[in-house]
């Protein structure tokens, strides 16, 4: 299981706009993150800073992320959601959210947390 957190800025000037959305996520836009092998999905907002969570549980998660992108109502969501978004100036080349490392994981008894 691949645990992924990633973060980016709301646009105060957006935030209902993203907020809205997100209360009714389409349906087509989850089903393409089923197929795609991402469970347990969050998105959290403190202010204007939104974090995002999901596990990933496939075998190819370049394909699988390929695969979202390419999926047509993912990208009309994408259409909507994006202006709403200001990514951090670090985000790199995965799109508009910036990963963040993993440093520390509470898992089951006896297992390893990341260093």
């Amino acid at each position: 299981m691949k645990r992924v957190a990633q973060t980016i800025r709301l646009r105060p000037e957006r935030r209902e706009e993203y907020l809205a959305l997100h209360a009714a996520v389409w349906p087509a836009v989850e089903a393409a993150l089923h197929r795609a092998h991402v469970r347990n999905y969050s998105i959290f907002r403190h202010n204007d800073v939104l974090f995002a969570y999901f596990e990933y549980d496939g075998e190819d998660f370049e394909a699988d992320m390929a695969a979202i992108a390419t999926d047509p109502m993912t990208k009309r969501w994408w259409k909507l959601t994006d202006p709403c978004q200001d990514p951090w100036p670090d985000r790199g080349t995965g799109g508009q959210w910036t990963d963040l490392p993993e440093i520390w994981h509470l898992g089951d008894p006896g297992t390893n947390s990341p260093s």
